[in-house]
């Protein structure tokens, strides 16, 4: 999803000057999806294990730096907190979000409450419902842009612009739902973030077209112990990861392969609709230690047509903890974030 800062500014700049246009803007994405699994899918709260054995809770710091050789780039920062709670049938968990594109020009914050109900069908397969309220603030420095009529002769952008500036803060609610399906080798879920398409248009003669679409995720994948005794410290995992928004579509295809303490990844992303393109192919390395798990990837662009964005950089890092009393109800999901 890589128009977000021009989508966001043209819109500004048509609708001050009174252009009418039909313009979308898109939620920042990861790549390490996986290691981010409540933005993925609010239905994985609570799906951590201690070792296996029982319900964890998890603590996860993401940061995604997207094509750091240009001027304005985009930052994104997330940080969530879940748990797993038999007193009320499913997890719990916390998720806020930072982006900032545009070198401070435009930044959105968001602070997400998240609920999944766990429902064990039956002694191998077992299926968690999500339910996501957020709210978004959407913040944007009027001072950092340029407008014609500062510019003097050859001299530059000096002069005092006469443009009215609306509003620089939206804060607007959310939602967002998701299921997870899965058994001890299997998993796939489906998110619809967005529910009500909130507004984020900066002025007050906004219509339908500022509104925030809904993003469609759908993921899926397995886990293939490389153990006779079939222990997953050594493992390989194939998986796909399916989004739309407005008129953005992706796909992301690859796999994980866990070796002891170290796990590696590969996944190629392939962009279609009106930004039809092979996008990235995206490297990862990183290591697990008792229960604390850090990755780092690549994104090596390979759009030749985009020469100047050749790479973004992602971390990520989680740290699990035990629950107090096992949960003997669990069903052990198989998702690469349990690692």
């Amino acid at each position: 999803m890589k128009k977000r800062i021009g989508t966001y500014l043209i819109g500004l700049l048509a609708t001050g000057l009174g252009f009418q246009t039909t313009l979308k803007a898109q939620d920042p994405e990861f790549s390490q999806f996986y290691a981010a699994p409540l933005y993925t899918n609010p239905a994985m709260a609570g799906t951590a294990q201690c070792n296996r054995r029982g319900s964890a809770g998890r603590a996860a710091v993401n940061y995604r730096n997207q094509w750091p050789n240009l001027p304005g780039t985009f930052v994104t920062t997330a940080f969530s907190v879940d748990q797993h709670i038999d007193g009320i049938g499913g997890g719990l968990g916390l998720l806020a979000v930072r982006d900032v594109a545009g070198e401070g020009l435009l930044t959105s914050s968001s602070l997400s409450g998240i609920y999944s109900y766990h429902l064990a069908i039956n002694r191998k397969l077992s299926m968690r419902f999500g339910l996501q309220a957020e709210v978004i603030q959407r913040r944007i420095d009027f001072s950092l842009l340029d407008w014609e009529d500062e510019i003097v002769g050859d001299r530059g952008f000096i002069g005092q612009t006469k443009e009215e500036f609306a509003t620089d803060v939206v804060t607007t609610p959310n939602f967002s739902t998701g299921t997870v399906l899965y058994t001890s080798s299997f998993y796939a879920g489906v998110a619809v973030h967005n529910l009500i398409e909130p507004i984020h248009s900066f002025y007050a003669n906004h219509n339908r077209n500022s509104r925030l679409p809904r993003r469609y995720t759908v993921h899926l994948g397995s886990l293939i112990p490389l153990d006779k005794k079939g222990k997953t410290s050594n493992s390989f995992s194939p998986n796909l990861l399916f989004m739309s928004q407005a008129q953005f579509t992706q796909l992301n295809v690859g796999f994980y392969l866990n070796r002891g303490p170290l796990v590696t990844g590969m996944w190629f992303r392939q962009t279609f609709g009106e930004a039809r393109n092979s996008d990235a192919l995206m490297l990862l390395l990183g290591f697990r230690k008792d229960r604390f798990k850090f990755g780092y990837s690549y994104d090596l662009t390979v759009d030749s047509k985009r020469g100047a964005v050749r790479g973004s950089h992602e971390i990520s890092t989680t740290l699990e903890w035990c629950a107090k009393k096992p949960s003997p109800r669990l069903q052990n999901i198989p998702c690469p974030s349990n690692w």
